[in-house]
């Protein structure tokens, strides 16, 4: 997946422009993005701060490294069990 060229609290801030009252295709326009790219931040970030999201981001970052242990121990425990049958 492509990396935004937006950092998170840039992205907050543009949302926060379109709460303030200017209208999508005005931002849209000024940050030289589509509109569909800001109704996406929109749905993901929407009514967050800037605290928020780098919470959400360390939470994303845990959730995968836990989900990789987890991988891993299991081809582990597989293995080892391959193993065990292999001897009796």
């Amino acid at each position: 997946m492509r990396k935004s060229k937006f950092t998170d609290e840039q992205i907050v801030g543009i949302l926060k422009e379109i709460e303030s009252g200017s209208s999508i295709a005005e931002v849209a326009r000024k940050h030289n993005l589509q509109p569909q790219t800001i109704y996406r931040w929109r749905e993901k970030y929407g009514g967050m701060q800037s605290s928020d999201v780098k919470r959400l981001k360390a939470l994303e970052e845990e959730n995968l490294r836990l989900k990789r242990m987890v991988a891993n121990m299991a081809l582990e425990n597989e293995a080892m069990k391959d193993l065990i049958q292999k001897k009796f």
